[in-house]
């Protein structure tokens, strides 16, 4: 049996501080340090070894695989980067508040920018110094693949290729694979793992610091998938993420 788990980041500063976060890089918060070291206790304690591991450009995600991988005694394996793993681009959304913003544009509105399927909010204009172009870590893509804004469908469809070509192959010759990323890239890949219609993968929402494991056959068949923890538990906190940006 092959197992893929995708963690999502722990908690970040602009998480706490409920700001559309995007290509931004920002740190882990305290907590999120917490709930990556406890993401790896919990898989030590089920007995995970990974073969390999996958993060983003950025550094929550990277931090958070660093912390999972030291606390199973398991930073000694293979880590790819890829800027395809990164979360989706809010374009000039970007560390703006998100009850804010729906307090000065509606709640409708603010949830057409998050969970709108294929509408992007309004890009980074190309001179303003917060675009991608400007920043070393991307300096080898191509113009178009540099995103200025983006929607969960524009997401997806960077992140498939890296699935086909990267992930895939290596879950297909390894047992166990870790890929460490953001909400949206994640829900890109859940999308296409299950086969999700876009009303599905709308709705659903992937907390902090709670592996979320996939068990495949030797053909790659998906067998099951589930998130390790109490369900309750785990149920509240995706509420929360959904809830986000609702007014009181």
């Amino acid at each position: 049996m092959k197992k893929l788990v995708l963690l999502r980041h722990g908690e970040s500063v602009w998480n706490k501080e409920n700001r559309f976060t995007g290509w931004t890089d920002v740190d882990l918060s305290p907590k999120g340090v917490e709930e990556a070291i406890e993401a790896g206790r919990v898989l030590k304690e089920r007995g995970f070894m990974f073969d390999m591991a996958f993060t983003s450009y950025l550094r929550r995600a990277i931090k958070t695989l660093w912390l999972t991988l030291e606390e199973m005694d398991q930073m000694w394996i293979p880590v790819y980067k890829s800027w395809r793993l990164n979360e989706k681009h809010y374009g000039l959304l970007q560390g703006l508040n998100k009850i804010e913003m729906a307090e000065k544009y509606g709640d409708e509105q603010v949830l057409l920018w998050r969970r709108s399927f294929d509408v992007p909010p309004s890009p980074v204009p190309e001179d303003d110094k917060r675009h991608p172009k400007y920043d070393p870590r991307y300096k080898d893509l191509k113009p178009e693949e540099i995103p200025a804004t983006e929607s969960l469908k524009e997401t997806i469809g960077r992140m498939v290729p890296y699935w086909e070509n990267d992930i895939r192959p290596a879950l297909q010759k390894n047992n166990q694979i870790l890929v460490a990323a953001h909400g949206n890239s994640l829900r890109a890949v859940v999308k296409y793992l299950k086969n999700m219609s876009e009303q599905e993968i709308i709705a659903f929402n992937i907390p902090t610091g709670i592996p979320y494991v996939f068990e495949f056959d030797e053909n790659l068949n998906l067998l099951k998938d589930e998130f390790i923890g109490d369900p309750e538990t785990i149920k509240k906190l995706m509420d929360a993420v959904a809830n986000q940006a609702k007014r009181k």
